[in-house]
């Protein structure tokens, strides 16, 4: 029995990076609200490998005509749709066995807002005395739509450290809910009390994450634990497509390294830690700060240092060679670079620098050092040109670089979403709110997307095999029926050699049929035009 349970719900889509799903923001909550005295636990509906195929959405059935067939080339997308997590049955028991009085649920992502709600329903429907209380970025920006559920009872708009010890005080003292910083409530006539978003002033403040809430078997690789860490809230930029950038409640406040430190300490005593991820969108902005940090990780960690990553990626410009070279000795094996696009009409659309000289001189330090890297594009976006967008590819073509594709999705929030539903451009349901739904039609089609997208495999399948000295085969074409049994790479280098025959992409059902994926052939000739113009 406790008094707060807290909640990350299971989700729905065609992949999941589990890595990428600790609890990490829950637990720092679930400190924030121990350290005022209340008893929390933390259920994690994504700690179990458990996953089946399920019916996509109804509003994604179109998508269907992209991923309706398997395909085990490398070439491959997606196929099954699939519920990651535990079962809401499985949830049910768990919140009535913890006869908690606050139910506290995350949802991060529009995208995977219907599932989160499923929960809340499941929670007030297992648990009717309880409050329910929803929280995240999808709340903060679009707390309307959350509260036409009525399972929620309240929701709790940005950071939840503050938030919720606040609110956990009022319901157990009867005080008035008015004065509880983010809240949300529905008025006696119907209308919202909509309250701005909280904010922790001085992050350095909170509590160490309850680490001990988190089921860390789960999220082990090779048998060492994964360490999720946030060494700052928000970003100094300003992209369009953001919404915790500079112009964001949110704004931007780094932690102190000693604290990043503190808490890097608490979540590996007495653990054999393999790798952390700093999920901060501009880790390495402050670079005196960062070879700090690096300095201190070697001191925790001496000889025996995990791999590090920033997933979310790098801004090229603050890598300097000696930002690179502790990032190596330190433990990072790979650079994820924020590219964007070397458009810069595009640029200046997403409101972003052209950073295409300090992406080739990161390079440069990458090589030196030994590390790989990925550089990420953005397709998709409103008003983007897809041919720019092979550019784009081209440019990373001709680098020591994968190409890493991402495809626009709105997120609530930022100038781009308004922009969007300023052009009516949103998707019919916030579930083809997502990347894999392919949410913009516009100049950049959705035929053009899933293009590019199968255009970044290809060009990093040739870089693989470039890599691993396997010259890239002559052009031919290639036979309706393939061994399905032959390794990914033999089928690889099959439809390889027909995609520079012709310009189709296709791919291979498991019974070995091979078949033509639906493309944008304007786009495939100019991407070999390029590749033949070096």
């Amino acid at each position: 029995m406790v008094d707060i349970l807290l909640i990350q719900p299971p989700i729905a889509d065609f992949y999941l990076t589990a890595k990428r799903t600790i609890p990490y923001g829950l637990a720092s909550i679930a400190a924030a609200a121990e350290q005022k005295g209340f008893s929390v636990g933390l259920l994690d509906g994504m700690a179990t490998g458990k996953s089946r195929v399920i019916t996509p959405p109804e509003a994604m059935d179109d998508l269907a005509a992209f991923y309706g067939r398997a395909d085990r080339s490398p070439f491959g997308l997606f196929h099954h749709f699939r519920h990651y997590g535990y079962s809401l049955e499985y949830i049910a028991r768990q919140v009535k066995a913890s006869g908690a009085f606050l139910v506290g649920i995350a949802s991060l992502f529009t995208a995977y807002s219907d599932m989160a709600l499923a929960v809340a329903r499941t929670a007030k429907a297992s648990l009717p005395g309880c409050t329910v209380v929803l929280g995240g970025h999808h709340p903060t920006s679009l707390p309307a739509a959350v509260m036409g559920e009525p399972a929620v009872d309240l929701v709790l708009r940005g950071e939840g450290e503050v938030g919720l010890p606040a609110l956990a005080t009022a319901l157990k003292s009867g005080r008035d809910l008015a004065g509880v910083p983010g809240i949300v409530y529905r008025n006696p006539d119907g209308s919202l009390h909509v309250g701005e978003p909280a904010q922790c002033r001085d992050p350095d403040q909170l509590p160490v994450p309850a680490f001990g809430l988190i089921r860390r078997k789960f999220y082990q690789r090779y048998g060492r634990d994964s360490i999720v860490v946030t060494a700052g809230r928000g970003c100094p930029l300003a992209c369009s497509y953001c919404a915790t950038g500079a112009g964001s409640w949110m704004g931007f406040r780094k932690r102190s390294v000693a604290a990043v430190l503190r808490e890097i300490r608490a979540a590996s005593a007495g653990r054999q830690v393999g790798f952390i991820d700093f999920e901060d969108e501009n880790l390495t902005m402050d670079r005196q700060w960062f070879l700090e940090l690096m300095a201190g990780i070697r001191d925790i960690f001496g000889d025996s240092s995990p791999e590090l990553r920033a997933m979310n990626g790098l801004f090229p410009p603050t890598l300097s060679e000696a930002v690179v070279r502790a990032m190596k000795t330190t433990g990072f094996k790979a650079l994820n670079l924020s590219l964007g696009s070397a458009d810069p009409g595009q640029l200046k659309r997403f409101n972003r620098p052209d950073v295409r000289g300090a992406f080739d001189r990161a390079l440069d330090h990458a090589r030196r050092q030994g590390l790989s890297a990925v550089g990420y594009i953005i397709v998709g976006a409103p008003d983007q040109d897809p041919l720019s967008s092979v550019n784009d590819l081209l440019f990373l073509s001709r680098r020591q670089v994968l190409a890493g594709v991402s495809v626009f999705y709105p997120a609530p929030g930022s100038a781009d979403y308004e922009r969007c539903r300023v052009l009516d451009l949103l998707p019919s349901s916030f579930e083809g709110m997502r990347a894999t739904a392919l949410p913009i039609d516009q100049r950049t089609t959705r035929t053009d997307s899933v293009t590019l997208l199968r255009l970044g495999r290809i060009l990093n399948f040739m870089k693989h095999l470039a890599a691993a000295g396997v010259p890239v085969p002559r052009p031919a074409p290639v036979d309706n029926h393939l061994d399905p049994h032959q390794d990914r790479q033999h089928v690889g280098l099959k439809l390889l050699a027909a995609f520079l025959w012709d310009g189709g992409i296709r791919g291979l059902d498991p019974d070995g049929t091979v078949y033509d994926h639906r493309i944008s052939a304007h786009l495939c000739r100019r991407f070999l035009e390029g590749l033949a113009g070096g």
